[in-house]
């Protein structure tokens, strides 16, 4: 009996735990269904949105369509938006393309020796042996661009320029000289198509910057200039302008600044010589012709540098591609600033006429009588009446060969030693005549015809 009484209460208790381990089993079995169902659930969101994110399409790859062998277009939206695009809009509405327009005239057959000759800012007076000056820096064509008749011009060349200020019921452009030189008229032609009279304010053959008049009323837009000496290498950079003309305005190209302070050789436009060195932004942002006088833009929408040239090939003859150039901003505000002030920039003068040593012949060479060391430098080919150089003493055949404290051996160094004093200054000039060198003290002024 008494082990009957204690056999049943042991019964129950296990009956009660099989009973608690069937419930927490059955329990258990529910929280892992439950949690797996949000993981799964989880995961097809994640992936649905992982997908979109990284510019996939919610359309399966298999589904083609209906039929066999059709597709569908996706429905993503895909955010492409960048700071080059907004760049582009801050400064797009400025941005113009410039027509210069000129009369149709025969090619001049002059022969005159002079010609091959670079000249020294502002030798554009009489000359004691018979000079004239060839430059075109001069604002005396500013008359000629809003004289013309119209109807007598046709367009010679296109480029580009931007609208950077609207003051005084006027609108103001830079572009380059080159892009105006010679013009009879000037036309400009807005984003919008709308094509405007140009008047032409002032230039300067020596930065190759020019600055045009429109009436404020027509100005759509301005843009801003940035500090240019802020930018450096691998910076991101846009060009926008009119490659091959207004055909293709405003068109944008992307690339980076490839180098600062890159020291590049300036020509003259007529005679190809070497006429200076200018200090300019190097940038692979394609550049095409056309795009000349088309701003350089920094991602804050800023001008960084005026596009002026490029180059195509290598002094062998090898072409080479994503090498542009433009003028540094801080460079640009300087001479535009100058311009519109005066009409053109003031630079110190020697009034000569020169030619690079090397260029002359060795028979003409040994009739200058230089010591054999000397193969480099510069030589007078006349000298303008009333000029500094002639008043101290200078004369045609002498040979330049020092400015300053710096070595000349081109033209080109010519200018640039020349271009770094002021009007005002006085500088010491070395020079080789009938083989012994001189020293004159030449005070620098301003062009010799003023």
């Amino acid at each position: 009996m008494n082990n009957d009484k204690n056999d049943k209460p042991e019964s129950r208790v296990d009956d009660k735990k099989r009973s608690t381990k069937n419930g927490n089993k059955n329990n258990s079995l529910l929280k892992t269904g439950i949690v797996a169902f949000i993981s799964a659930a989880l995961g097809v969101v994640i992936a649905f949105f992982g997908f979109t994110y990284f510019g996939g399409s919610t359309t399966s790859s298999t589904n083609l369509g209906s039929t066999s062998g059709t597709t569908q277009v996706s429905n993503t939206k895909v955010n492409t938006s960048s700071s080059m695009s907004g760049a582009y809009k801050k400064v797009s509405g400025a941005v113009v393309s410039v027509i210069n327009l000129q009369k149709q005239q025969e090619q001049s057959s002059d022969g005159d020796i002079s010609s091959i000759f670079g000249d020294l800012f502002g030798d554009s007076g009489s000359s004691s042996d018979n000079s004239q000056s060839g430059s075109s820096d001069s604002s005396d064509s500013n008359s000629s661009s809003s004289s013309s008749n119209s109807s007598d011009l046709e367009e010679y060349s296109e480029g580009s320029g931007v609208i950077y200020a609207k003051q005084n019921g006027k609108g103001y452009i830079v572009t380059n000289n080159h892009v105006v030189s010679g013009s009879d008229s000037i036309e400009i032609i807005l984003e919008d198509g709308t094509k405007v009279s140009a008047k032409l304010v002032g230039t300067d053959s020596t930065t190759d910057l020019a600055v045009l008049e429109i009436p404020g009323s027509k100005v759509p837009a301005t843009a801003s200039f940035g500090n240019s000496s802020n930018v450096s290498p691998g910076d991101p950079v846009i060009a926008i302008g009119s490659p091959l003309g207004s055909e293709y305005a405003t068109t944008v190209t992307q690339g980076i600044i490839s180098a600062t302070n890159r020291t590049v050789t300036t020509q003259d436009q007529t005679t190809g010589q070497a006429t200076g060195e200018a200090t300019v932004l190097q940038t692979d942002a394609a550049i095409n012709p056309g795009n000349s006088g088309g701003p350089l833009v920094n991602a804050a929408g800023q001008i960084v540098g005026i596009n002026s040239m490029k180059l195509a090939s290598n002094s062998d003859g090898s072409s080479v591609e994503g090498m542009g150039f433009a003028i540094p901003s801080n460079e640009v505000v300087k001479i535009i600033n100058e311009l519109v002030e005066n009409g053109k920039v003031e630079r110190p003068s020697l009034g000569i006429r020169v030619l690079d040593l090397d260029q002359i012949t060795d028979e003409s060479q040994s009739s200058l009588k230089l010591p054999d060391n000397i193969t480099k430098g510069v030589v007078v080919y006349s000298t303008t009446s009333g000029s500094v150089a002639k008043a101290a003493g200078l004369k045609k055949y002498d040979v330049i060969v020092k400015l300053g404290n710096k070595k000349i051996t081109s033209v080109a160094d010519l200018h640039t030693a020349l271009y770094s004093h002021s009007v005002g200054d006085t500088v010491s000039i070395q020079y080789y005549r009938n083989g012994k060198l001189n020293t004159a003290s030449v005070h620098l002024t301003k062009e010799t015809s003023d």
